[in-house]
């Protein structure tokens, strides 16, 4: 890999609706990197890596964990479940991964509890078809109590008395929800507090200020490599509202996520599919027509790696990453999975949307203009040939070459780097062209 892909501070987001495939450019990425932080989200992500003749899927580690020597650390912008934390240890730890003085954990994340995760179930069933399509594993109840002042950190558990004061404080606040809106159960303090103490010596030899370690990394001239999970439009900002997760997954979520400062970071670099997808309900231009959705969803094996639920798929968006590139000031971008396009004749580009005699050629915040706008679509020749082999650029199918140079013109970024499979060696480094 060119020792030039990427800056000393680098953050690497997903710039559509998630499952762009970041986990394979992280992986990528931290050869060239010191320390790997992930600064959102919980383990409602998933981030599959291959690793020797193994596949990983990590939800809630950062994905450098795989490299020996490498550092990781879970940033205070993270909502961690305790009990998803200590199986991904053990899973690393039978495959002879060893994260022992290599991971750290903010004292200042939040941690997820049982009743988090009852409280998504029960709200996502009576939406009915105003779900969301959450996870169900607590993320937004735990950020939503983080917003709320009703949230307990690592920080809160390291203390017993400060932990008991706020669980004490905390769970009547949330068994009388329970009782009063549900008619559910009320959860049992001792049960809770018990099980949290237990983790408590656990979690300890991991928990620190990451904000000081990274800091003090900075300054050491470490190379810093962010990790975003999602993609920007599922971004509880700049997102496809409500139709969304719970934090910032965009650039700006490495900064609040992490506390290292915004004057620290020298490049942001998108992840984006070849084409698009979408897990969950929400809107989506450019959806497929059933018969190609099949035919792509089995070729690009379009199932989400932590739900497994099959993943919507649609043509290239690029409205949708244009905004991508303003939000997060995208210097370059990562394309990847364009070998499930090896067989199509025609390849479409979205460019503009069209709703009541009126075309839109930015992304629109506007629900019902995204649930009912008709794509704009540009055509590109298909190539028509497998390009899975190929390491290097001028190799590539001219056709192939032509669709790339067509979404770096429309996008206004120069794509850096182009995965031609799941495999490391499955990709082209391009440095120029």
């Amino acid at each position: 890999m060119p020792k030039n892909i990427m800056k000393r501070t680098t953050i690497l987001v997903g710039a559509q609706w998630g499952d762009e495939g970041k986990g394979k450019i992280i992986d990528l990425l931290t050869e060239n990197s010191d320390i790997i932080v992930r600064y959102q989200g919980g383990n409602n992500a998933g981030h599959t890596v291959r690793y020797g003749d193994k596949k990983f899927i990590l939800h809630l580690l950062p994905s450098g964990i795989l490299h020996p020597g490498k550092k990781c650390v879970i940033g205070n912008g993270v909502v961690i479940d305790l009990e998803a934390f200590f199986h991904e240890i053990e899973i690393l730890r039978e495959s002879n991964v060893f994260v022992k003085n290599r991971l750290f954990v903010s004292d200042r994340a939040h941690l997820i509890f049982p009743y988090h995760r009852l409280l998504d179930q029960l709200r996502e069933g009576q939406k009915g078809s105003g779900k969301i399509g959450t996870t169900k594993r607590g993320i937004g109840p735990c950020y939503a109590d983080k917003a709320d002042r009703l949230g307990i950190r690592v920080a809160d558990l390291m203390n017993p008395k400060v932990f008991r004061d706020r669980l004490t404080y905390v769970l009547k606040e949330q068994n009388h929800i329970l009782q009063a809106v549900y008619r559910h159960q009320p959860f049992s303090f001792s049960k809770i507090h018990r099980e949290y103490t237990h983790y408590r010596d656990r979690l300890s030899p991991f928990v620190c200020s990451t904000e000081l370690l990274l800091a003090e990394a900075h300054r050491a001239k470490k190379r810093i490599l962010f990790e975003g999970a999602q993609g920007t439009h599922l971004d509880v900002d700049h997102g496809t509202y409500p139709y969304v997760t719970s934090s910032n997954a965009s650039a700006g979520g490495a900064i609040t996520g992490t506390g290292l400062s915004p004057a620290h970071i020298e490049e942001v670099i998108g992840v984006v599919k070849a084409y698009t997808t979408r897990v969950g309900e929400g809107p989506f231009p450019t959806e497929f027509p059933p018969a190609l959705m099949a035919m792509v969803r089995e070729l690009g094996e379009e199932f989400g790696a932590t739900t497994g639920r099959p993943r919507r798929c649609g043509w290239f968006d690029a409205l949708l990453v244009k905004h991508s590139v303003l939000v997060n000031g995208l210097s370059k971008m990562a394309v990847t999975k364009l070998d499930v396009l090896d067989t199509l004749p025609t390849i479409k580009i979205c460019v503009a949307y069209q709703y009541k005699g009126k075309q839109f050629r930015n992304f629109p915040a506007d629900q019902e203009v995204l649930a009912h706008a008709k794509p704009v679509y540009v055509e590109c020749p298909g190539w028509l040939e497998q390009t899975s082999h190929i390491r290097e650029w001028k190799k590539l199918p001219a056709k192939a070459k032509s669709y790339l140079t067509r979404l770096e013109d429309m996008l206004e970024t120069r794509i850096s780097i182009v995965s031609i499979g799941s495999e490391r060696l499955q990709t082209i480094f391009i440095d120029g062209k």
